[in-house]
């Protein structure tokens, strides 16, 4: 996708263009002669399919063997890149050949054979390609304008199971897509860049050691963070934005299950917020009864809204909406029809919880919510590349939690915890 982006960059829509690959799987796949089996692939494939259609695209596979000169370049750039360096043509000066490949770059330093630096070898450098492969907008050359794609968990479809899902929650929280540094400018961060609190939180760590090895020089704020339970929309896998379901009697059970776990030390829950749909308020209102507490309803913790597309399954949304959901997962600043976009939901809930942080400062919270806020508060916690969301799964009923310090970063405690479900 980081190639094609470029492409278009500098040729512009409608340009001719071979793409050449040493992957036969991915080559069959994107001229459309393979189908995409893994679910929480194919969101990145429709995008990459709706930027190859803006071109003139010949897909071309080069066996492995014939394509070391090429693999070797690539091998060169991800792991200066891994290493926070600029990338520059190893050994002697590059001339081209008739064929148009650089040549003169065999070595690079050491003189090592195939241009590695010698003490290396190939199993770094696939695991650098790796590192590279799964690192942020600026290793990839994605604009992070786009993280907020990710926010969407391709198998929450609707019970969770592969993080679309949601999709039921996103998709029945379809929300997930979405992932990327949601703090970025157009990404669902926030819109334009880091929040007051990170900023002091960086200054912070910048003259304090912060809660690294040492233990914090302040109380945190500790935040929960409670996937509702399973409701119809979820076991049959279909977006769930603003529709309000009722919980089945197993997502009950779960939220009563999650009750309990909560009650329990080391929780020590002090404040309950909820999203306002049904689904969040029922699972809240079962755990604050266990706890004694109240509920407080915060607007902004609700689940993405998906328009016409509330209550299809992905597929569906597929057939009638192709070019609509191709523009969705490409950008997230495009909304479903009538709905919202990954950017306005992520600007929303950033807000959120910073107003939670503020104003309970010190407390323990439990807020509960839908698979794309969960992700969207845990991937700016992390400080997230933008691949982070794609590779989450959230399950019905889970539990994550998040702690702030005023002397340094959030810091992720706690994710995806579903052993009360056991």
């Amino acid at each position: 996708m980081a190639g094609l982006t470029s492409l278009l960059a500098l040729a512009g829509d409608g340009a001719k263009v071979e793409v050449r690959m040493d992957s036969k799987l991915v080559v069959e796949q994107m001229a459309g002669r393979w189908k995409v089996k893994n679910e929480g692939l194919r969101p990145l494939a429709l995008e990459a399919a709706a930027l190859a259609r803006r071109l003139k695209v010949t897909w071309r596979w080069i066996p492995r063997e014939k394509n070391k000169d090429a693999d070797r370049l690539a091998n060169e750039a991800m792991d200066a890149a891994a290493k926070g360096r600029a990338w520059t043509l190893s050994g002697a000066t590059a001339t081209e050949t008739p064929g148009g490949r650089a040549s003169g770059a065999g070595t690079s330093g050491s003189g090592a054979p195939g241009g590695r630096p010698s003490g290396t070898g190939a199993s770094e450098s696939r695991a650098s390609k790796s590192r590279a492969s799964k690192s942020g907008a600026s290793e990839s050359g994605v604009s992070e304008s786009r993280e907020d794609l990710l926010l969407f968990d391709t198998g929450d479809l609707g019970n969770g199971a592969s993080d679309l899902g949601d999709l039921g929650d996103r998709a029945s929280d379809a929300g997930d897509l979405g992932a990327g540094d949601l703090d970025d400018p157009g990404g669902d961060g926030g819109g334009s860049g880091t929040t007051t609190r990170e900023r002091a939180a960086r200054t912070a760590t910048s003259t304090s050691p912060g809660t690294g090895w040492r233990p914090p020089t302040s109380v945190a704020t500790s935040l929960y963070l409670l996937r509702h339970g399973e409701t119809p929309l979820s076991v049959e896998r279909r977006f769930s934005g603003l529709g309000d379901p009722e919980l089945t009697p197993n997502g009950i059970a779960q939220a009563e299950a999650a009750a309990a776990k909560l009650a329990g030390k080391p929780y020590g829950v002090q404040v309950i917020v909820s999203s306002p749909l049904r689904r969040a308020r029922a699972t809240a209102e079962i755990v604050a009864a266990r706890a004694g507490l109240e509920v407080v309803v915060e607007e902004g913790l609700r689940e993405t809204d998906f328009g016409d597309w509330e209550g299809h399954t992905f597929t569906e949304i597929q057939r009638r909406w192709p070019d609509e959901l191709a523009a969705w997962l490409a950008d997230p600043s495009a909304a479903p029809p009538g709905g919202e976009s990954f950017g306005e939901a992520a600007r929303r809930v950033q807000a959120t919880g910073d107003l939670l942080v503020e104003r309970y400062e010190g407390k323990t919270i439990l807020a509960v919510s839908h698979v794309t806020p969960i992700k969207m508060l845990l991937r700016f916690a992390l400080l997230a590349p933008l691949g982070a969301l794609y590779r989450m799964h959230l399950d019905l009923s889970a539990l994550s939690l998040i702690e702030y310090y005023a002397d340094g970063p959030a810091v992720v405690k706690a994710f995806n915890d579903t052993s009360h479900l056991r």
